[in-house]
Order: C-alpha cells, then structure tokens, then sequence
C-alpha cells in the first residue's frame, strides 16, 4: 500500500496506459510492413507463412520463463525490460534484408513482446483491484489505440514510399525513450512465489473454456495483423494504400470496441459479450469471404475488430482472479492455451491460401468465432 500512498491512483492509471500504447504501436508498425517486407524478400504465401511463425514460436518459448519470472521478481522491473527489448527489435526488423535474419529477428521479438504483455497484463490486473468499477478493457483501448496510431503512421510510411528501415527504427527510439520516462509511474507489486510447478504451466479446468475461447481470439486477432492488407492485395486486388487503410479500418473498430466494452459489461455481463463476440468474429470474416469487394470486406475486418476487441482482457480479468496462482502466473498459465491461437493459426493460413487461395483459408478461420459461441454457453450464469 507504501506504493499506492507515494503515487496517485491516476499517476499509476496512466504509467500502465502508456506501456499498454507502447506495446500496441509498436506491434501494429511492425504489422503495417509485413507486405512491404514480403515484397522486398520476395516471398510467396507459404514462405511468409514460415517466416511469421518465427514471432510466436519465440513468444511461446518464453511463456513459461515468464510465467515463473512474475513469480519471483516483481513485473514493474519485468516491464521496463521488456519494453526496451521489444523496442530494440523493432528497430531491427526495418534493416532485414535477408529471409534468415527477418527469421532470427521476429523470434527475438516475440520473445520480447511477451515478457512486455504479461508484465503490462499483471500491472493492470494490479491497478483494477485499487479501483471499484472496471477500467480494465480502457487499458486494452489504450493498445488498441495505438495500434490504430501504428497502423495509422504505416499507412503514411506506405503511400510515401518511406523504407522500413527509416520508419521502423524511429519508431523504436521514441518508444523507449517513453518507456524510460513513464517507468516510474508504475505500480510496484510484491512478488508471490508460488508452489514449484513444471515450467508449462496450464490454466487448472474452470480456466479451461475461457483459455480455449482466448485461443480462437487470439487467433483471430493475429491472422488480421499477419494477413489481412495481403488478403486485400490477393483475393481483392486492392492497392498497397487500400489494403493498408483496411487494416486501419480493422483497428478503429478494435479500438472503439475496447473503450466502450467496460460499459457494455456493466450492462449485458461478461457471458453476452463473449458470445456477441463470436458472432462478430464468424459474421465478420464470412461478410469478407463472401463479399470480397473492397467496402464489404473492410466492413467485415471492422467486425472482426469489434468482435476480438473485449475478449483477451475479460479472460484475463478473470484469470487474474484466480485463487490458486497470483495475477501474473495465472494469466501466463491462460495464455499457454491462447497463445497457441499466435502459434498454429496464422502460419496454416499462408500454407492454406498457397493451396486453396484466401477466401477459402479466411472462410476456415471464420469457424473459430463459432468454437468461441460453443465454449461461451458452457459458462456458468455467475
């Protein structure tokens, strides 16, 4: 409570927000580039299938490592690392200029990206319990936010011809000069060992429905950063510009999606809007596959968008409130299953699109806003 006495529960509020706004611009203008990285290495669907898979391959490596870490270090010191890491990465990425450094580099920066997320994760599950009402979906605005800023500024970088080896070096300077600012205006939490337990740590079985419906949204959510201004390129033969406006699109939609979703909670509950949410997920990509038309397909990402927006940070807030294991172990042992979503998913699209071409491969993905209505009326009224 020393903590919360020196600082102001604003002060805290807002050093959380700004790791949350790192951590989504940061992703999103990497995401901006992926089209422009596949075109300069020239690589076809399969390979960038291949190349992408080398982010959560190195995400999920350090998922246990970091799991245990929050048990024993406090995430405040886990934060500023990660951080500075993930940016340093990002940099990085803009000077690839050949397949197996762009390989080395995005294993690095899942890596990094995931001691940052569950570290900014814990910080604001921590944050939420000092306050009475929820703010935890706002935090989650707050990346999306600036998910919408990245791709926002990729989308210029795009139409000026602006190599990513300016744009995304800049990029990762300035946000770790606003790391090193902000990174006193977080909340300091005492580590909580926990019994020793194997490395991989999975979410115990009430945890399970809810990592299974974290999985498909997670999955979800990745394809469109991975995937979607190349699903407009190739299966609606859309301009670069056109394709990265409906990224943009997608995420206006995450966006708004995450700052009203605390509202919507208070009032529909946490069952209804999991359950709203797969429809828009399904409803979303299917309006995409079917009507692949340069406004409908963008109106369908746009319900993607608000469809995957409030899941992840609910299933973390419930997580977070496990009894068994702290805040940070819990929600890493949730994400083990979620994250597979990052794993598996968006590599098998590019293999499947080589093959079947991406409407059909969307149409695949669409079925996981459907597992997600399945394992939502599982849930126990609480």
């Amino acid at each position: 409570m020393t903590e919360v006495k020196n600082k102001s529960l604003r002060e805290l509020r807002i050093g959380c927000a700004v790791f949350f706004f790192i951590s989504g611009f940061g992703y999103a203008s990497w995401a901006s580039r992926i089209l422009t990285l596949q075109q300069q290495l020239h690589l076809n669907e399969a390979q960038l299938g291949n190349v992408l898979f080398a982010l959560p391959i190195g995400l999920m490596i350090t998922l246990p490592v970091t799991g245990r870490l929050l048990s024993q270090y406090t995430s405040k010191s886990i934060l500023l690392f990660g951080a500075l890491f993930f940016n340093v990465m990002l940099g990085l990425l803009g000077f690839t200029t050949q397949v197996w450094q762009l390989v080395f580099i995005l294993f690095c920066f899942g890596s990094a990206r995931n001691l940052l997320n569950l570290s900014v994760n814990a910080q604001s599950v921590g944050v939420q319990s000092l306050y009475n009402k929820s703010i935890i979906t706002t935090f989650h605005g707050i990346w999306s936010l600036a998910g919408f800023a990245g791709a926002g500024v990729g989308y210029i970088m795009v139409s000026a011809s602006i190599a990513p080896a300016y744009h995304l070096p800049i990029a990762g300077v300035l946000l770790i000069l606003l790391s090193l600012y902000f990174y006193p205006s977080t909340l300091y939490q005492k580590p909580i060992p926990t019994q020793r337990k194997p490395l991989l740590t999975l979410p115990d079985k009430p945890m399970l429905k809810f990592a299974i419906i974290c999985f498909a949204s997670m999955a979800c959510e990745n394809v469109m950063y991975d995937w979607s201004t190349i699903y407009f390129k190739n299966a609606i033969h859309a301009t670069k510009a056109v394709s990265t406006a409906a990224f943009v699109a997608y995420m206006i939609a995450m966006t708004t999606g995450r700052f009203a979703g605390d509202k919507v909670v208070h009032k529909i509950g946490i069952k209804n809007l999991l359950n709203y949410s797969g429809w828009f997920i399904f409803g979303g990509l299917m309006v995409a596959v079917l009507l692949p038309y340069p406004l409908t397909a963008t109106l369908g990402f746009m319900l993607v968008g608000l469809g995957v927006s409030c899941v992840v940070p609910l299933v973390f807030s419930i997580a977070g409130k496990s009894a068994t294991l702290n805040s940070g172990t819990a929600i890493a042992s949730i994400s083990t299953i979620g994250y597979f979503g990052f794993l598996i998913v968006p590599p098998f699209v590019g293999h499947a699109a080589q093959q079947v071409g991406f409407r059909w491969s969307f149409g695949i993905i669409a079925l996981l806003g459907l597992l997600m209505v399945w394992m939502v009326d599982k849930i126990e009224e609480s």
